[in-house]
């Protein structure tokens, strides 16, 4: 088992320095808990401190999907300079939020791997976060007639899920398109 690396008596008082004057600041409505991580998805996230948010405005948090949410997290972790390897270890949630959004995507790739065996054609999954971009490849690991890929770059790097047997297109390549509806190896149905 790995060795525990952040704790909450540590990590605690580092982030009220930092979070509560932003919160004060951004004039929102919520209280948080930092607590011990629950290990609900080890497979998939694993992380050893959570910081909980609760309050009327939790609903900002987790609206354009927990956009707000995820932008506290990560300024929060560069604030308190954790190198980029650990933020994994600490995460930021409300109602819940990481539990649902990791079967979402888990259960969107068990559904575009379907899709992509019966198909034979690649699925590209909207840009997302290096953590979602993981989970939809560990949700994979084990599918024999599919692989998923990294694509694009920065913001805007995408899952792509090949069939096992098709080639990658080479770096730098545009993603490959499906022919438009209507058409088919060139010829007008």
């Amino acid at each position: 088992m790995e060795e525990t690396k952040y704790t909450v008596e540590e990590l605690a008082p580092e982030i009220d320095d930092f979070l509560g004057p932003v919160l004060d600041a951004a004039n929102l409505d919520v209280d948080y808990e930092v607590v011990e991580g629950a290990h609900t998805h080890p497979d998939f996230e694993n992380p050893e401190v959570v910081v909980k948010f609760s309050g009327s405005d939790v609903d900002m948090l987790l609206a354009n999907r927990a956009e707000l949410l995820l932008a506290l997290e990560h300024v929060t972790m560069e604030a308190l300079d954790l190198p980029p390897s650990d933020h994994s270890r600490v995460c930021f949630d409300a109602n819940d939020y990481r539990v649902l959004r990791i079967e979402e995507l888990r259960m969107s790739a068990i559904t575009a791997a379907e899709q992509v065996k019966n198909t034979h054609r690649p699925f590209r999954f909207n840009p997302m976060t290096s953590r979602e971009r993981r989970i939809i490849h560990l949700a994979l690991r084990n599918e024999t007639a599919v692989r998923s890929e990294s694509f694009g770059a920065g913001p805007g790097r995408q899952v792509v899920i090949y069939p096992a047997d098709m080639p990658a297109p080479p770096p730098g390549a545009a993603f490959p398109q499906a022919p438009p509806r209507g058409m088919r190896r060139g010829r007008r149905r």
